[in-house]
């Protein structure tokens, strides 16, 4: 098999530009051993191994079926349009691959119906871009939303005319034969190859748990690519959730069946309207938004309280309403199963005395979300892996700590998986310099933003942009975008001004800019080549102290007699600062600077930890050796 990857090798015979690597061959290797042997096999593949290749080549070469999950549908794109049929072409595959997205993913035709039926609410843009998705339906033969360019992708319009496993009237639909996902879902159970992503993945063994049709095919062979993710996903899906969203799509579709299908019962307008109101009730008495909290805590105050049962007395009154008009409407139908599936849920989620779930809330200006996760997912996931004989493959390019996959594997239950480290074949004592400046504002200091701008203004400025500004909170985004436009000439790109597809088009476009961001540009960014050379880190990554999940995470630690430290905190910071490390060097031309402006890397003791789980890099703590090197690199 490892001779698709040889000098005269089908990769390298029909693919221009592809070199033999090493890791990229042992990892291979590795790949086809746990296929032909059913085993578990947990790869760490540094950046630039090529392990998309690594995988999908003796994936292909095996013969069987194979299911990849990624852990964003950006990923997922990528592999279907340009990495499968790139591997696929050399190798003579002639097997059928297809792609397959959650349900919210596609336009869901019946919904598009109803909301042009009672279109009456709609204002403005909303109005606008339901007329253009009119004319899109008629054309389109995926519905995959994300090929729908003539509305903007943070469109109001889009929870309007997709639905969710919630709202879905399934076989009931008028528009049963023409559904998208119906259609993409028989796809993939003809296909031999499909792609998915982590939430899909999670969500279908999930479903599957409560007996209802599978999403996605049963397989031979799995594999998950940005493994690091899966842990958090799955404790997501293990766990329940109520979100506000979900309570007022559930008033708006009652409202919907109301006015097109059931006008005779207006009691069902008064329940609707009472169930939104009380939502919105219930978000203003959570407080000040952009916060995660403590559900348990919160459930202790009156005003809480008292919201909260009117909210349950709200859908209890739905549940009463829609059950007299049952069997008049497949909307109605499917929104009393609704009503009873979120009033039991709001009942386990206050049941806040259960042990081994963190209980916790997150609320934003306008919504909230509601939520109980499991401490852990080990038992859960390897009980998964055991109802689903094959081979399970697990990789990313962060799944270490100090060299050690121990962290990984302890957290999904993968004890007798075969492991393998693969190290970056970049040339990092070349290519890369790590700089941990010295005279730094300790984190969280009263000023500490504007302090850091007036210190590394010289280094953006002498490298002409081409900056990423990673930051650990929203709150550092916003001070620092502040004082880099006040004191910059160069283009200042901030995370939410537009999507992130936009941004970093801009930024790549504009050669010269600076993009302040926080989380979701810390990995799954691919920016090659002069146009990033710079990549600054505010502070190391801790998760806050304050949040529930990981205050119950630490708590559950310290009653095993473990060293919450050292066991949960320190270990998910490090992979979360080598996810943003790596977004600097993407290709063997490329060189650049890190900058960490945290003095714990090389104060405490722990900051050992960090640095041996970093790509071998020269260090120095002097920002004039760092403004040299990248003026070397022009």
């Amino acid at each position: 098999m490892t001779d698709d990857f040889a000098t005269d090798g089908a990769l390298a015979q029909h693919i221009s530009g592809f070199k033999p690597r090493e890791p990229q061959r042992q990892m291979a290797a590795a790949v086809s051993q746990a296929i032909s042997d059913k085993q578990a096999l947990v790869v760490e593949a540094g950046t630039g191994t090529g392990k998309t290749y690594a995988y999908l080549a003796p994936a292909l070469r095996a013969d069987c079926k194979v299911i990849i999950s990624t852990g964003s549908k950006a990923l997922q794109d990528q592999l279907f349009a340009r990495d499968l049929p790139t591997v696929s072409k050399a190798l003579k595959y002639k097997g059928k691959i297809a792609l397959l997205k959650g349900r919210s993913n596609y336009l869901c035709l019946e919904r598009l119906e109803q909301q042009s039926l009672a279109g009456g609410e709609l204002t403005g843009h909303t109005l606008v871009d339901l007329v253009h998705l009119r004319r899109w339906a008629s054309v389109t033969e995926e519905g995959d939303v994300s090929n729908c360019t003539d509305v903007a992708e943070d469109s109001f319009v889009w929870p309007l005319v997709t639905s969710t496993n919630d709202n879905c009237l399934g076989s009931d639909c008028p528009l049963y034969k023409e559904c998208f996902v119906v259609k993409a879902r028989r796809r993939a159970m003809d296909a031999d190859v499909v792609v998915v992503n982590h939430h899909l993945f999670m969500a279908d063994m999930v479903v599957k748990e409560s007996g209802f049709g599978e999403l996605i095919p049963q397989a031979d062979v799995m594999i998950f690519d940005e493994a690091h993710q899966i842990p958090d996903i799955a404790s997501q899906y293990f766990g329940q959730q109520l979100s506000s969203r979900q309570l007022l799509d559930l008033a708006k579709d009652i409202t919907i069946a109301y006015r097109t299908e059931v006008r005779d019962s207006a009691q069902l307008q008064k329940s609707a309207d009472r169930l939104t109101q009380s939502t919105q009730d219930f978000r203003l008495a959570l407080g000040e938004p952009g916060f995660r909290g403590n559900l348990r805590d919160v459930l202790q105050q009156p005003m809480i309280q008292r919201a909260l049962l009117l909210l349950d007395d709200a859908l209890e009154l739905c549940y009463d309403v829609v059950k007299l008009s049952l069997g008049r409407s497949a909307l109605l139908d499917a929104a009393f199963e609704r009503a009873t599936l979120y009033r039991n849920r709001l009942k386990r989620l206050k049941e806040v005395t259960l042990p081994g779930y963190s209980y916790w809330y997150e609320c934003n200006s306008r919504h909230f979300v509601l939520a109980l996760t499991p401490l852990s997912v080990a038992d859960k996931f390897s009980e998964m892996m055991a109802d689903k004989p094959g081979t399970w493959i697990f990789t990313s390019a962060t799944l270490s700590v100090n060299d050690q996959l121990e962290h990984f594997t302890r957290r999904i239950g993968l004890d007798k998986a075969k492991t393998l480290l693969l190290p970056s074949p970049f040339d990092y004592a070349r290519q890369a310099l790590l700089c941990v400046p010295r005279f730094l504002p300790s984190p969280n200091q009263p000023g500490g933003a504007r302090q850091l701008a007036r210190m590394l203004r010289p280094l953006i400025e002498a490298n002409k942009g081409r900056c990423f500004f990673l930051c650990t909170s929203h709150q550092m985004v916003r001070d620092l975008a502040e004082e880099f436009r006040a004191s910059l000439t160069l283009p200042v790109l901030v995370q939410g001004e537009t999507s992130k597809g936009q941004l970093l088009a801009q930024f790549v476009e504009a050669g010269n800019a600076l993009l302040v961001a926080t989380s979701s540009f810390w990995e799954g960014v691919d920016v090659r080549g002069e146009a990033l050379s710079c990549v600054i880190i505010d502070k190391l990554p801790f998760t806050a102290p304050d949040d529930p999940l990981l205050k119950a995470r630490i708590e559950d630690c310290k009653l095993r007699g473990g060293d919450p430290f050292n066991e949960v905190q320190l270990p998910e910071a490090v992979i979360t600062l080598k996810q943003g490390v790596g977004r600097l060097i993407r290709d063997t031309d490329d060189r650049g600077v890190l900058v960490i402006c945290d003095n714990r890397l090389v104060m405490r003791p722990y900051g050992a930890v960090f640095l041996n789980s970093l790509p071998p890099t020269p260090r120095t703590r002097d920002l004039t050796q760092a403004i040299d090197f990248l003026k070397r690199s022009e």
